[in-house]
């Protein structure tokens, strides 16, 4: 059996695995064709469809494969409420207890498009929850884009869960600060260092506080830019060696909490950087319509949860070293689950796919 026989035949049973019936119909027609695109894209770690295509080894020649997969991207019949939710639910269900801590941010993808995402934070990863795509390159958009993916966000989560929330300095508006509060999740945010707060009738700015490297200013109840919403908590941390300081929002009661959770904020940077030029090259997928990028990014999606759910297994069940050095571990969990995969195909072994975590281990499926 060829490797791209072996990719698909994971993938697909994984999928049908992780469904309550054995799909029929158009149902089944998609998810095979879901298949393609996750085995092609790992099998060419590139998500331009002619690449992607070459890497799948069903469907007839290969301008016909390339042809089925722009159908699929196209049909909106496909979306993430049917493709990606079954799986990300699963997922869900499978995280530790506790506050889970949420992240947006958004990127270039395709052409002169933006994609703005929420993703979850687990195991030093941040794992696609939710997202949208706009036209339009690298910038600020819309207040009310940011609401509307938050509230898709908080549709998936399960009644009662406890959220961190946090965004760099994009996210700070008044409306979106107030949704978040709305919905009862904590959120810590960033914002600018010329930011209007208001503390006891008295409006300032924080640089106007003589602000020096090694400084940690804790601003409680404080009102927020011109329209004084609050009370929030405005913190303020210049570490030694930065160029400037960090100016932090939060609903939280006290800085050096806010400041801790903030940290974990950059962990979304892997996720795009992992499906860009470290991973699957979803800027050179060419793709300009947002509708049929957002379809695409099922499969990349997927495509990531399975590698770092696979790198995570490698891990815990002792078996990094057949692959890696003993002394150290300089890989990320995305990479360990690509390079699994490779030495799997060379030994002959089975492809273990996984898509579910659970108490810092993994189920095995497939």
């Amino acid at each position: 059996m060829s490797d791209s026989l072996k990719r698909y035949f994971a993938v697909q049973k994984a999928l049908k695995s992780l469904r309550p019936t054995e799909p029929t119909g158009n149902v089944a027609r998609h998810l095979n064709t879901l298949t393609m695109f996750i085995a092609g894209i790992i099998g060419s770690q590139k998500c331009h469809l002619p690449a992607v295509a070459k890497k799948v080894p069903i469907g007839g020649k290969p301008q016909s494969r390339v042809r089925r997969l722009e159908r699929f991207v196209a049909s909106k019949a496909i979306d993430t409420q049917t493709c990606y939710l079954p799986y990300v639910q699963l997922l869900l269900k499978s995280l530790l207890e506790g506050p889970w801590v949420l992240v947006i941010d958004g990127c270039e993808a395709g052409r002169n498009c933006v994609l703005l995402s929420i993703n979850v934070v687990c195991k030093k990863r941040a794992l696609p929850l939710c997202w949208t795509v706009v036209k339009g390159r690298k910038g600020h958009l819309s207040e009310q884009t940011h609401k509307a993916l938050v509230e898709k966000a908080a549709d998936l989560l399960p009644a009662g869960q406890s959220i961190v929330f946090l965004g760099d300095g994009e996210f700070d508006g008044t409306d979106l600060l107030a949704t978040l509060h709305k919905l009862g999740w904590e959120y810590v945010c960033r914002t600018a260092k010329n930011v209007l707060l208001t503390e006891a009738g008295e409006r300032f700015q924080p640089t106007d506080l003589m602000l020096a490297p090694g400084d940690r200013i804790e601003l409680p109840e404080v009102g927020f830019t011109a329209e004084e919403y609050g009370p929030v908590l405005a913190g303020i941390v210049w570490e030694v060696g930065w160029k400037e300081p960090l100016i932090l929002v939060s609903n939280l009661d006290f800085l050096v909490e806010a400041y801790d959770w903030y940290r974990q904020r950059f962990r979304i940077e892997t996720f795009f950087s992992d499906q860009k030029s470290r991973g699957f090259y979803l800027g050179h997928s060419h793709i300009s319509d947002t509708a049929h990028l957002e379809r695409l990014l099922i499969g990349t999606c997927l495509a990531y949860l399975w590698m770092v759910c696979l790198g995570a297994w490698v891990l815990q069940t002792g078996r990094l070293s057949l692959i890696h050095r003993t002394d150290r571990c300089d890989w990320s969990l995305f990479h360990i689950g690509l390079c699994w995969i490779e030495y799997c195909l060379n030994e002959g072994l089975p492809i273990w796919t996984h898509f579910i975590l659970y108490d810092g281990g993994l189920k095995c499926v497939g």
